[in-house]
């Protein structure tokens, strides 16, 4: 086509964002479109509209090269402004953010569909809503200059949202997310234990967290935070077990409860009390409730560790300042390792300060500067102005109380090396820690006779009202069942042994008992196992049924193997080798099931309890658990969304 005579058309009618891609070119009666990037000639008649020129513009390779940022290319024309951060441009210049204008009758939609052919505006800002949710960040991001700035060049048909459009698409999420939990739980083949967590924030209010633990149908140990309640400091312990019952029917759990787990504080004694008492008076529970109150072992472990610092006193005090010290002046710092040097220490170890807030970096400081004492008395002597160093008697009692915080570290450790711990793991370490404290007792000298004394009481306390439940768990571990029991109890209790190990075994069988009641009642077809042999239908046998005969065979000939119950041939079988590499109980009672469809229902509601309510992150926390800044200053209600979807979300990509 002749060109020569074509004339580009600029007028202010032209209000379409394509315009800024193409040129208006008008030939005698006829106009033509010229693509600014490929120089591609398409129909720019008013009446052929402008769906094509998006279209092309989608498929426009060259264009495709070019980054995604539009400018305007006159000030009254343009529809598009956007400010670029530049590497040299300085902090203190203005910020233009983008300014979108969309034209009378134009939607939304088109101008996503002409900006990118997969932008989605709805599903973009939940996508955001999600980012702030699953990583913590504040609300309030989205109306940061750099972020509003930094989103628009990465995409300028995306419409900003305000932090109240944020907060409301986080509670939409919630309440979808909640949905799909709700599902998951009503259609759980087994029971569902709790735990209760309390929470500060910085504001000074308190918060309820209630988790939910419980083995799937695939045999896999969950748990879900569901409730984020917050709590006033005068709800008395009846109130906050009726917060926590609400939350049971909310959720439609209330029938499905086995066991609650709580830190071991006398204000929840009556809170566990109550409850257990409401669910056993509707028949919910187990063996009466014996196993419902379990207290978080992590916790008992750390109230001793408080006496045990506690006992060392002015003597951390000391090491701390000695270390500060040591560490003012260079000159110092020299001086002590050639000390060090001298008296032949060699430890690959140095010496520094704890973390008040974590109890295992004291024990940490506290064990390495044992290693320097001989250098730290040195050091005093030449040194007139060190006067802090601890004396020999300080240093000797420092040396047995770092033993007992080694035992609680180990301890510690063992419980939170799993990332999903099972009920089973725990009876043996508890048993250990029993044995110990009672050698401890045995101390000549009163200063660590009469610590070890103190944190046995706190061990005795939960020890009465957790022992059953571990010994349980424990006789579910192919690896052990009773024999284990019978080991440490011999050991611990000597010759009142028997009696406390036919405790456990009479606890194990009512509570098999009571499991297959409930399997008979939910699967009628295995009936037979409950009533020890298969049973002749009462009515409705057809009279000309010729093999009457050859049932009443089968009944005499497998009576005596009926006689025996899941329980009876799961502790009479050999024990499954404790070594055996990659041995994980849950797969082993999941590939066992079809053997023992009681036993294994069983073994589902007692492995799923929590013995422990601590993770690695918060195992020697000395503070509890504290809420993020900015999600203390929202609404109880949006943090309790935020934080349940937070969960749900990092549990759903985990999985």
């Amino acid at each position: 086509m002749d060109m020569s005579d074509a004339v580009i058309v600029k007028s202010t009618r032209l209000k379409s964002v394509v315009w800024n891609d193409f040129d208006r070119i008008k030939k005698g009666d006829s106009c033509i479109a010229v693509c600014r990037h490929c120089k591609k000639k398409l129909s720019g008649s008013s009446t052929s509209g402008t769906s094509h020129l998006r279209n092309h513009l989608i498929r426009c390779q060259r264009r495709a090269n070019l980054p995604q940022i539009y400018t305007a290319r006159d000030k009254k024309e343009g529809v598009l402004t956007i400010a670029n951060f530049d590497q040299e441009q300085k902090t203190d210049e203005v910020i233009n953010l983008v300014n979108i204008r969309f034209e009378q009758g134009q939607t939304k939609d088109d101008i996503s569909n002409y900006g990118s052919s997969n932008f989605n505006q709805t599903r973009s800002r939940f996508d955001l809503a999600r980012m702030i949710i699953l990583h913590g960040y504040p609300l309030s991001m989205v109306e940061q200059v750099g972020f509003r700035v930094f989103v628009k060049n990465l995409q300028p048909f995306f419409e900003l949202v305000t932090s109240e459009g944020v907060e409301a698409d986080c509670m939409e999420i919630y309440a979808k997310e909640k949905q799909k939990v709700s599902e998951v739980l009503d259609k759980l083949p087994g029971k569902i234990s709790l735990t209760a967590d309390m929470w500060a924030s910085f504001g000074g209010s308190e918060f309820l967290s209630l988790t939910a633990h419980y083995i799937d149908e695939s045999w896999q140990l969950n748990k879900k935070i569901l409730s984020f309640i917050m709590v006033d400091s005068s709800h008395t312990e009846d109130m906050l077990s009726e917060i926590i019952i609400r939350s049971l029917m909310d959720w439609d759990i209330d029938r499905k409860l086995f066991s609650m787990t709580f830190d071991s504080f006398s204000t929840n004694d009556n809170i566990a009390l109550k409850i257990r008492d409401r669910q056993s008076q509707n028949k919910f529970l187990y063996c009466n409730g014996q196993l419902f109150d379990v207290r978080c072992a992590a916790n008992v472990i750390n109230m001793m560790v408080q006496d045990t610092l506690e006992a060392l006193g002015e003597m951390t005090a000391k090491i701390r300042g000695s270390i500060r010290y040591v560490k003012s002046l260079q000159a110092i710092q020299s001086k002590f390792d050639e000390i060090a040097q001298e008296v032949g220490i060699q430890v690959e170890r140095c010496i520094g300060l704890d973390n008040p807030l974590q109890w295992n970096s004291t024990y940490a400081m506290v064990e390495i500067a044992l290693e320097y004492r001989a250098v730290f008395a040195l050091l005093q002597e030449n040194d007139p102005v060190y006067t802090m160093c601890p004396s020999d008697i300080e240093w000797d009692r420092a040396t047995v109380i770092t033993t007992y915080l080694k035992h609680f570290v180990e301890m510690t450790n063992a419980f939170t090396r799993f990332k999903s711990p099972t009920a089973n793991l725990y009876f043996h370490e508890i048993c250990s820690l029993y044995e110990q404290l009672k050698e401890w007792c045995k101390n000549p000298d009163d200063y660590f006779s009469s610590l070890a004394f103190k944190m046995r009481s706190k061990f005795e306390e939960y020890w009465q009202r957790c022992s059953l439940g571990l010994a349980v768990a424990a006789v579910l571990d192919p690896r052990f069942k009773m024999k284990l029991v019978e080991f440490n109890y011999a050991q611990i209790f000597g010759s009142v042994a028997p009696g406390r190990i036919s405790d456990v075994h009479d606890c194990v069988k009512e509570l098999y008992d009571e499991h297959s009641i409930s399997l008979a009642s939910l699967d009628q077809g295995l009936a037979w196992q409950v009533g020890g042999g298969p049973r002749m239908p009462s009515s409705g046998r057809d009279s000309r049924d010729r093999l009457t005969g050859f049932d009443t065979y089968l009944q005499e000939t497998t009576q005596s193997e009926g006689l025996k119950s899941d329980l009876d041939k799961y502790l009479e079988e050999p024990l499954f080798p404790r070594n055996a590499p990659g041995f994980d109980v849950l797969n082993w009672w999941k590939v066992h099931t079809p053997r023992y469809p009681i036993l294994s229902m069983m073994a589902r509601n007692v492995l799923g309890m929590p013995m422990s309510k601590a993770s690695l992150d918060s195992a020697f926390n000395t503070r509890g658990r504290v809420l993020d800044r900015d999600w203390s200053s929202l609404k109880p209600a949006t943090i309790q969304a935020l934080m349940c979807a937070q969960d749900w979300i990092r549990s759903e990509l985990e999985s």
